[in-house]
């Protein structure tokens, strides 16, 4: 059936369709004889025109653009399904038709495992991009070209993955599909570097865990490859990669003093984490701060996945259970602390670290969900913190307005609330509590705050603001 190109003259709010047409550019080494073509306009309709001259009363020139998919990564989820492409869209600046050139992704078939290497030669697209011009003209919309433009952008996709290996796709009940993957990264030091991740197809460019993974045995780190003939990794809980975690455990600055009077009479500090996921935080806290920790998550095949690939485990230190991390509060602030398999759990926590994000195809990620802010919610929290704990969150406003009403509810519930500013543009860390800590122990005397100093950055210890 012949594609019928009128169709693409307006701009259909979130309209997505794919095509394949065979590849113009004959090579032996390609491994698919076609080429895929996805477009997919914006759900989000441009509210002003783009150029001065445009009339108030007209609507706005849409902006379009084209993008190569990396060769060889044409079956990541981020290139071959309609939430990557999304996401590439809402990441453009102002974009309203994306179009996406790329190879046939090829189909792994069950059990088989997929490896990407970037290609060493940088390999022109400029006969390609000439090739496809008048396709991807066609494909535009009548609009774009009234004020004059003749040509259709081509953007280009760079990360910093040099090559990686899914060890595993998986379905869970909550989160949908989901994939582990090895991947080297390109290291600012000039060395190797190995990450473990954790993706969800629904949200196809947002790593949700991410630890350093590190090569059990290697004679020659130059012949390595991810891949490559029995090649194993260790991880390496010592390092929080994520940049979001180092902020959150430097919240433990506040009661830096409670935590060292625990550790001096050989009590071990007890925190409760909402939101597991592969377990790098949980992971770290027992690892490197010597913490007793719980762990809350909703799926119970990201416990799974944390345990076999991750390095989570479940002893006398580490708790983990499946369900809804507010439920769990709740029960817990009932008195009810009796859970199957580990007899009655203590409610009482030095920290509380809530690491819940609500993915909207749309509105993009923004951290904490919807329905978690709630006074209900905040008061279970604070009546299952120590005398003088702390509430930690982390968040990713979807605007200033869900932040400040945030900010809001917390004082209504906690008289202390301070933030640390990631830095990336995106989150920030909230902490709350209740009373603030007395010690008779100075911070030069206190051996938690400067091992907590050698694990973190001290930037994120120092830059904790009161609200």
């Amino acid at each position: 059936m012949a594609l019928d190109i009128s169709i693409f003259e307006i701009i259909n709010p979130s309209r997505y369709l794919s095509f394949t047409i065979p590849n113009p550019i004959l090579n032996p080494s390609l491994s698919s004889p076609l080429i895929r073509i996805a477009i997919l306009d914006s759900p989000i309709h441009p509210t002003t025109p783009s150029s001065p001259s445009s009339s108030s009363s007209s609507p706005p020139t849409p902006n379009v653009a084209a993008m190569f998919v990396p060769k060889h990564r044409e079956s990541d989820w981020l290139f071959s399904t309609e939430a990557g492409h999304l996401q590439l869209l809402l990441s453009s600046s102002n974009i309203q038709r994306l179009i996406l050139i790329g190879q046939q992704p090829i189909i792994n078939g069950p059990g088989s495992h997929s490896v990407y290497r970037r290609p060493i030669d940088s390999d022109s697209l400029n006969n390609l991009e000439m090739t496809l011009k008048p396709l991807v003209i066609a494909l535009s919309p009548k609009n774009y070209f009234k004020n004059g433009n003749v040509e259709v952008p081509f953007l280009s996709y760079e990360d910093n993955v040099i090559s990686s290996l899914v060890l595993e796709k998986c379905v869970g009940n909550f989160v949908g599909e989901m994939l582990v993957e090895d991947v080297e990264i390109e290291s600012s030091d000039q060395g190797r570097e190995f990450r473990r991740r954790l993706r969800f197809k629904r949200m196809p460019n947002l790593i949700q865990t991410e630890i350093r993974i590190v090569p059990k045995r290697v004679f020659c780190m130059d012949s390595f490859e991810i891949g490559g003939h029995n090649v194993e990794f260790s991880h390496d809980l010592g390092v929080l990669v994520h940049v979001y975690l180092v902020p959150m455990v430097a919240s433990l600055t506040l009661i830096g003093s409670r935590i060292e009077e625990h550790v001096q009479v050989g009590l071990r500090p007890k925190a409760l984490c909402l939101g597991v996921g592969g377990g790098a935080l949980v992971g770290f806290l027992k690892a490197q701060l010597g913490f007793h920790v719980v762990g809350v998550e909703i799926d119970e095949e990201v416990l799974r996945v944390a345990w076999k690939y991750f390095g989570l485990e479940d002893g006398d230190f580490i708790q983990a259970f499946v369900g809804d991390g507010m439920e769990f509060m709740a029960k817990l602030a009932r008195g009810d602390g009796c859970h199957e398999g580990v007899g009655h759990l203590d409610p009482q926590f030095d920290v509380i670290m809530v690491d819940l994000d609500s993915g909207d195809l749309i509105n993009g990620v923004s951290a904490p969900p919807l329905e978690f802010v709630r006074k209900d919610v905040f008061l279970a929290a604070r009546s299952i913190l120590c005398e003088s704990g702390i509430f930690v969150i982390n968040v990713i406003p979807p605007s200033r307005s869900f932040y400040e009403t945030l900010i809001h509810d917390f004082q209504e519930v906690f008289p202390e609330l301070y933030e640390i500013d990631v830095g990336n543009g995106e989150n920030f860390v909230l902490i709350a509590r209740a009373l603030p800590t007395v010690s008779f122990i100075s911070d030069c005397e206190n051996n938690f705050l400067k091992k907590l100093r050698l694990a973190i950055s001290g930037a994120y210890m120092d830059s904790i603001k009161r609200i």
